[in-house]
């Protein structure tokens, strides 16, 4: 058996993780046991009973965890070797934490103990990308300011994507456009002529006919979104993570909502091909997502992602189609691509970077703003809450535009807040349109945004 080759360091890297009851937490939790250089010591979470059981669950001893009062009690469990559970911000030690992992997907609390975390010296690995598209660019700062680290979490798409546009541009190649697959597939049946999402299903026979991309290309994927019009395949977690890799890595969109469509991934280097070539962008150096379409038994994509570039001698290119990769019918393009992301699994690559100082990662810019389109005409007094698994806010639609000059309202500032004017359906939201803005995430935005994009 192979095992492990943890560095060896003189004591272990002493973790703190927010929204530690989460399946982000979960994963990372169960992940650092099998890492002797890195503990969880502060797990925080407001659901305290709940951490409690998912750590019996994962075999931690119950006179290993305590459930702490206060900064006192959380630093004494630390000195002590047991997990200090923590319900309140107030009770974290930060003066006992090496790295911050912040997972709560709350920009308010999320901004808050990353801010924290800086300012006491302490590095952050952000997983909650709500935060990021809003407070990324500050944050990240303030702690070059501070001497510490702050990086997006390995296992969630966007640092997964940014870690494989490194690997392209330092093997030379230029980057077309940077994606992902939606979160689930669409598993399609041709004997029932069902496809499945997630457990959602619909009928859907014309998909039958519509495996093999053909000649059109454009045609077959305008049949497909179609044949599949009934299923929910945007979702707001995709725009964000999207707009975190834009602040990373200066890639804009081709169009706003991004064009999610039905392929199968043996056809991703045809469908990201410029128009002029075929395929579906009308501009370069972008950031998209789409919608797998295969057969049952095959395998996924897994939420996985994937670059898209220009190939060279045609000779080198036809020898690598030869080996299973994904290359153009024109021989022009290929998809490299990376076929997972798993979670919290990846992130002690991140905590280790952030400790070492090993991580090469740009200066994040707000190169495109994660904004709220109205979907329908909103009246004055409209509240707004983020909700659901996804993270999304009913009655806006978001999108990714141009940055301005700080009068687009990001989305995920719509949290908590209400309109103090009506805006007319297909209006973006502006903070001028909003009363009960977070100000402290609202300041930040504002802040990263005059460092320029």
């Amino acid at each position: 058996m192979i095992h492990s080759t943890a560095q060896h360091r003189p004591a272990p890297i002493r973790i703190a993780l927010t929204g530690a009851n989460g399946g982000y937490g979960r994963t990372l939790l169960d992940q650092l046991r099998r890492l002797p250089d890195m503990r969880a010591v502060q797990l925080i979470d407001p659901d305290v009973d709940g951490v409690r059981a998912m750590l019996a669950d994962l075999g931690v001893p119950a006179d290993g965890v305590t459930t702490v009062g206060d900064a006192a009690d959380t630093a004494a469990a630390v000195e002590a070797g047991r997990v200090a559970v923590v319900a309140d911000a107030a009770h974290v030690s930060w003066h006992h934490v090496d790295v911050l992992v912040e997972a709560t997907g709350r920009i308010d609390a999320g901004y808050a103990y990353a801010d924290a975390a800086i300012g006491a010296g302490v590095h952050v690995v952000m997983v909650s990308k709500e935060v990021e598209t809003v407070a990324g660019v500050a944050l990240s700062a303030r702690a070059r300011a501070r001497g510490v680290r702050y990086l997006p979490g390995d296992g969630d798409q966007p640092a997964n994507l940014l870690r494989l546009a490194a690997w392209v541009l330092a093997t030379g190649f230029d980057i077309v456009a940077l994606g992902k697959s939606g979160e689930y597939d669409l598993a399609f049946d041709p004997r029932t002529g069902v496809v499945d999402q997630n457990g959602v299903e619909q009928h859907a026979p014309a998909l039958a006919e519509l495996l093999d991309r053909g000649d059109d290309l454009p045609a077959t994927l305008a049949a497909r979104a179609a044949a599949v019009a009934g299923l929910k395949r945007a979702a707001a977690a995709d725009s964000c993570e999207m707009n975190v890799v834009s602040l990373y890595s200066g890639a804009t969109v081709d169009v706003e909502t991004m064009h999610y469509p039905v392929v199968r991934p043996d056809e991703l280097a045809d469908v990201y091909a410029e128009r002029a070539d075929g395929g579906l962008l009308a501009s370069t150096g972008v950031v998209d997502v789409f919608s797998m379409l295969r057969l049952p038994g095959e395998a996924s994509f897994a939420g996985g992602v994937f670059a898209i570039v220009r190939t060279g001698d045609a000779v080198t290119w036809e020898i690598l189609r030869g080996k299973g990769h994904v290359v153009s019918r024109d021989g022009r393009y290929a998809c490299i691509y990376w076929p997972y992301h798993f979670m919290g699994v990846e992130t002690p690559l991140t905590i280790a970077a952030a400790v070492d100082d090993t991580a090469v990662v740009p200066e994040p810019r707000q190169h495109t703003v994660l904004a709220a389109r109205a979907a329908t005409d909103l009246p004055d007094g409209t509240s707004f809450r983020v909700e659901g698994h996804h993270h999304e806010i009913s009655g806006v639609a978001p999108v990714l535009v141009d940055p301005d000059a700080g009068e687009i309202a990001p989305y995920y500032l719509l949290s908590g807040a209400r309109l103090r004017t009506a805006v007319a359906a297909g209006a973006l939201v502006r903070f001028d349109d909003l009363d009960g803005v977070h100000d402290a995430v609202a300041a930040a935005y504002r802040s990263g945004l005059t460092l320029g994009a």
